[in-house]
C-alpha cells in the first residue's frame, strides 16, 4: 500500500523517469526506499567422506532444507579426498543458482551456492595456512558480498571456511593450534573488514572446537547454534539493514557425523 505521501512522491518523479529511463527510475527507487522483510535461509553443510554414497542424497536434502526456498549454503569438505561432489553440487544446485568457488583451482573446498535473486557482487579467497601432509589440506577461507536483485540497497557479506581439525576437539594436538589460532585470527579480520565497511555479516563454516565463541570478538556478533562445531554467526552493521533470526533446525545427511545445519533469517532495508 502507497501512503499520500508516497505518491505524490512517486508522481514528482515521474518526469525524472523520462531522462532515467523507466527501469533505471524504478531500480533508484527500489534501492533508496525501506524493503518488506525478505526470507534468507543459510545453510552450513559438511560434506564428509565416510558414507560415499549417500553423499548425492545429502546435497539434494541440503537443497530442499527450507523447502519451497532457495537456500543460501557455505559447503566444505567438498573434494577433499574424495571425487564427484563438483558434479553433485552442479545438478542439484543448478541454474537457478550460482556456484562460487567450486570450481576454484584451490579455494574449492569450501564453495558456495547461492540463488539467482541475490547478486554476487565480489568474491575473494583468503589463504590461511599450508597443508599438512597426511592430516590436513591447505585451508582458505572465501567469501562473497551479495546484493539483492530487486532491493539493491540490501548488500551483506557471507564468509565460509573450515578450521582443521585435532587442535582444540578430538585428540587436541598442540602441535596444530598455532594453524587453528591463526585461521581464527584472519577469520575474524575478513569479519570485522566487512563490519567496518558498513556491511552485515553472515559466516558460515565447521570451525572444529565445540566451545568456539564468536570470529569477531564482538558482543553484537550472535550466534544461531552456540553448541557444536557446524556453526553459522552473523554480525549486524548500523541500522540501514537489518537481520532477524526467525528460526533453526538441522538437515540429517547421513554421510557421518556431520548434519547440516539451517538458520532462517529474515532482511529488509529499514
Amino acid at each position: 500500500m502507497f501512503s499520500r505521501r508516497n505518491v505524490l512522491i512517486l508522481g514528482a518523479g515521474a518526469a525524472a523517469a523520462g531522462a532515467l529511463g523507466v527501469t533505471g527510475y524504478a531500480q533508484a527507487d527500489v534501492a533508496a526506499t525501506a524493503s518488506e522483510w525478505i526470507r534468507l535461509p543459510i545453510i552450513t553443510a559438511n560434506i564428509g567422506r565416510k558414507r560415499l554414497s549417500k553423499r548425492e542424497a545429502a546435497i539434494r536434502a541440503v537443497r530442499s532444507g527450507d523447502r519451497g526456498h532457495r537456500p543460501l549454503v557455505g559447503w566444505q569438505e567438498i573434494g577433499e579426498g574424495d571425487s564427484g561432489e563438483k558434479a553433485m553440487i552442479a545438478k542439484h544446485f543448478d541454474e537457478h543458482y550460482k556456484n562460487p568457488f567450486l570450481r576454484d583451482g584451490r579455494a574449492y573446498r569450501v564453495p558456495f551456492s547461492i540463488p539467482n535473486h541475490w547478486t554476487v557482487v565480489s568474491t575473494k579467497r583468503n589463504f590461511v595456512h599450508r597443508g599438512i601432509e597426511g592430516w590436513s589440506p591447505e585451508r582458505w577461507i572465501n567469501e562473497v558480498v551479495l546484493r539483492h536483485v530487486k532491493y539493491t540497497g540490501i548488500e551483506f557479506a557471507l564468509i565460509n571456511s573450515h578450521y582443521i581439525a585435532n587442535a582444540y576437539n578430538g585428540d587436541r594436538k598442540p602441535s596444530l593450534q598455532d594453524e587453528w589460532r591463526k585461521h581464527r585470527k584472519l577469520h575474524g579480520n575478513r569479519v570485522l573488514a566487512h563490519h567496518a565497511a558498513g556491511r552485515p555479516v553472515i559466516w558460515t563454516g565447521d570451525v572444529n572446537r565445540p566451545d568456539y565463541t564468536t570470529a569477531s570478538g564482538r558482543s553484537a556478533e550472535k550466534k544461531a547454534f552456540s553448541k557444536g562445531i557446524d556453526r553459522i554467526n552473523w554480525l549486524p552493521a548500523g541500522d540501514k539493514i537489518q537481520i532477524q533470526l526467525q528460526g533453526t533446525r538441522t538437515v540429517d545427511m547421513d554421510v557421518d557425523s556431520h548434519n547440516a545445519r539451517v538458520a532462517i533469517f529474515r532482511i529488509r532495508l529499514a
